[in-house]
C-alpha cells in the first residue's frame, strides 16, 4: 500500500487526527490534574478515580485541539508557521475532526458521569470552555487567560472527581491551584503567540502580542510567572505541605527563569524550547515533588 492510499485509510485518519490534536502533549495537562488528584485524596485515590480522571483528562484536551484546529484552520492556512497542519493540508477532512471531536465529548461526559454526580454536573461548564476559548482572540486580548483558566480547570476536575466537592472552605487549595496554573498556562501562551504577532496584527487577531507589541507581552508573561510562584507557596502554606514541595516549587521557579532567559523581543528562534521542553519538565517537576511530599 502506498504512503498516499494509506492516509486515507481508517489507521491514516487517526495518526492525522491524533497528530493535528498533538495528542502526546497530554503531558502538560495531566501531571497538574494528578497533583490536583493527590492533594484531594491527601495521598493516592482509588484507582476508579485515577483511570477515570485519566480518560477525563484525555478527552478533553483532544475535544479543546480539535475544536481549536477547526476554528483556525483557515487563519491556519494563510500563516506559513501553520500551513502544514494535516487539516489545512488534507490530511483530515473537517468532518471527521467533527466526529472525533463529538466522541471526545461523549467520553468526557461518560468519565464525568463515572467520576460522580458533582462532576457530571459541572461537565457543561468544562465543555463551554474547551470548545468556547479557541474564539475568544477574536475578540479580546484576554483569550491568553481564558485558555489558562480552561487548562486550569484540569486540577480542579480531578480534586472535584476526588472531593467531590469545589466550595467550602477545605476546597481552597483546589482553588489556588487553579489560579496558579491559569497564569502558568496564560505565561507561556503569550511566549508562544509572540512568534504570530505580525500574521495576527494583519489579520485583526487580538492577541496580546500583537496590540501590545512582544516586549510587552514578554514582560506580561514573567509576571504571570511570578503569580503562579507566589500562588504555588501558598498553596503549600495553606495545605500544610513541606520542604521537598518547596523544593519543587523553587525548582519550578528556576525553571520559569531559565524559560524566560530563552526568549526575547529580538530572537524568538527558541520559543518551541521555552514552550514544549521546558514546560513539561516543570509539570512533572512539581508533581515529582508533590508526590514525594506526601509519602515520606
Amino acid at each position: 500500500m502506498s504512503m498516499g492510499s494509506g492516509s486515507h485509510s481508517t489507521p491514516g485518519k487517526l495518526r492525522a487526527f491524533l497528530e493535528l490534536v498533538k495528542f502526546e502533549h497530554t503531558v502538560f495537562a495531566l501531571p497538574f490534574a494528578y497533583l490536583g488528584m493527590l492533594l484531594a485524596a491527601g495521598g493516592l485515590p482509588t484507582f476508579h478515580q485515577f483511570a477515570w480522571i485519566t480518560v477525563a483528562m484525555a478527552a478533553a484536551r483532544t475535544l479543546a485541539f480539535a475544536v481549536n484546529r477547526l476554528a483556525d484552520r483557515y487563519y491556519d492556512a494563510r500563516n506559513p508557521r501553520t500551513a502544514n497542519r494535516p487539516l489545512v493540508t488534507g490530511k483530515i477532512a473537517p468532518r471527521e475532526v467533527v466526529f472525533y471531536a463529538m466522541v471526545s465529548v461523549a467520553i468526557l461526559v461518560f468519565a464525568a458521569w463515572q467520576l460522580g454526580p458533582l462532576p457530571l454536573r459541572l461537565s457543561p461548564v468544562a465543555i463551554l470552555f474547551l470548545i468556547g476559548y479557541s474564539y475568544t482572540k477574536r475578540f479580546t486580548v484576554l483569550a491568553h487567560w481564558v485558555l489558562g483558566v480552561t487548562d486550569a480547570m484540569a486540577p480542579v476536575g480531578a480534586w472535584v472527581a476526588v472531593r467531590g466537592s469545589l466550595f467550602t472552605v477545605e476546597d481552597v487549595p483546589a482553588w489556588l491551584l487553579m489560579a496558579a496554573v491559569t497564569f502558568w498556562i496564560a505565561g507561556f501562551d503569550l511566549i508562544y503567540a509572540c512568534q504570530d504577532a505580525d500574521f495576527d496584527r494583519r489579520e485583526g487577531l487580538h492577541a496580546w502580542p500583537a496590540r501590545y507589541g512582544i516586549a510587552s507581552a514578554l514582560n506580561v508573561a514573567m509576571f504571570c510567572h511570578v503569580i503562579t510562584v507566589v500562588m504555588l507557596a501558598i498553596l503549600g502554606i495553606v495545605y500544610g505541605l513541606g520542604a521537598v514541595y518547596y523544593l519543587g516549587v523553587l525548582a519550578t521557579a528556576g525553571l520559569l527563569w531559565y524559560e524566560h532567559s530563552l526568549v526575547s523581543p529580538d530572537d524568538l528562534s527558541k520559543v518551541n524550547m521555552a514552550f514544549f521542553n521546558v514546560n513539561a519538565v516543570i509539570a512533572a517537576v512539581l508533581f515529582a515533588a508533590t508526590l514525594a511530599e506526601m509519602f515520606l
